[in-house]
């Protein structure tokens, strides 16, 4: 069973895949959107659905660190109101707090360029997300 993790900015939207065995998370890319999530967006993540054979869809729920949801959490769940309805799928939110921070600290580890950090800093988010789930199941 694949599982897909996105991480939902403002401006993109940084998206992980598990294996089939739902043991690990891989970074598959980040969508760029200006406002919103376009058709284009959309139209994506459906041919990674399918690409993959997605089977449930794991979205980070950015939460204060007080544990209230403000407006960027309130996006968030209304992206997957609107992913669980259009892809039919079953669609959770996951506890995404520290996950960017915690991806910037394994890139700096790493020793990645700033320049290049910038560019998949999403697409690690989304990886955070998505273990930090599979390793709670």
């Amino acid at each position: 069973m694949r599982i897909l993790g996105l991480d939902v900015g403002t401006k993109t939207i940084g998206v992980a895949i598990s294996d089939e065995m739902g043991w690990t998370a891989q970074g598959i890319e980040t969508i760029k959107f200006q406002d919103q999530p376009t058709k284009k967006s959309y139209a994506r993540l459906r041919e990674i659905i399918e690409q993959y054979n997605v089977e449930k869809i794991i979205v980070g729920l950015p939460k204060n660190m007080n544990g209230t949801i403000g407006e960027r959490g309130e996006a968030c769940k209304e992206f997957a109101e609107k992913i669980k309805t259009k892809y039919q799928l079953p669609v959770q939110l996951w506890d995404e707090r520290l996950s960017t921070v915690s991806a910037e600290k394994m890139l700096i580890s790493a020793d990645v360029s700033r320049k290049k950090r910038k560019k998949v800093i999403d697409k690690m988010a989304a990886v955070v997300i998505l273990q930090n789930y599979l390793d709670s199941i």
